[in-house]
């Protein structure tokens, strides 16, 4: 049996996904939201490290879950989280990337070109 998402602010933006989905065709939101959906325990957790490795310079990653501080950035990347840490924020902001929510890289990129999806 698989229980509710009890969190209002989650189960809002997997909403607002799927309708993006629906309404443009974009499949990288309706893949978001189905890996949103799933259990906490279950949802994406990376370290900046790893961001590191698979990106280069000026990449536009989207992480459904929380993205963890562990290892070090050197390139400015920008990435859309459910959740940073707050040592992970530094981090990227320190490398001159940028830190935003999943919402808000919906608002700037509807179409989601260009984005890859790190889990």
């Amino acid at each position: 049996m698989r229980r509710e998402i009890q969190n209002p602010e989650l189960k809002e933006l997997i909403r607002l996904l799927r309708r993006k989905y629906g309404e443009l065709g974009a499949r990288i939101w309706r893949d978001v939201a189905e890996r949103l959906s799933r259990p906490r325990s279950r949802r994406a957790e990376v370290n900046v490290s790893k961001i590191n490795r698979y990106t280069k310079p000026g990449d536009v990653v989207v992480v459904p879950g929380k993205v963890l501080g562990a290892g070090r950035i050197d390139h400015p990347v920008c990435v859309a989280a459910f959740a940073f840490s707050a040592n992970a924020k530094r981090k990227i902001e320190a490398a001159g990337g940028e830190c935003i929510s999943i919402r808000e890289l919906l608002e700037r990129n509807p179409r989601g070109s260009g984005v890859k999806i790190m889990e």
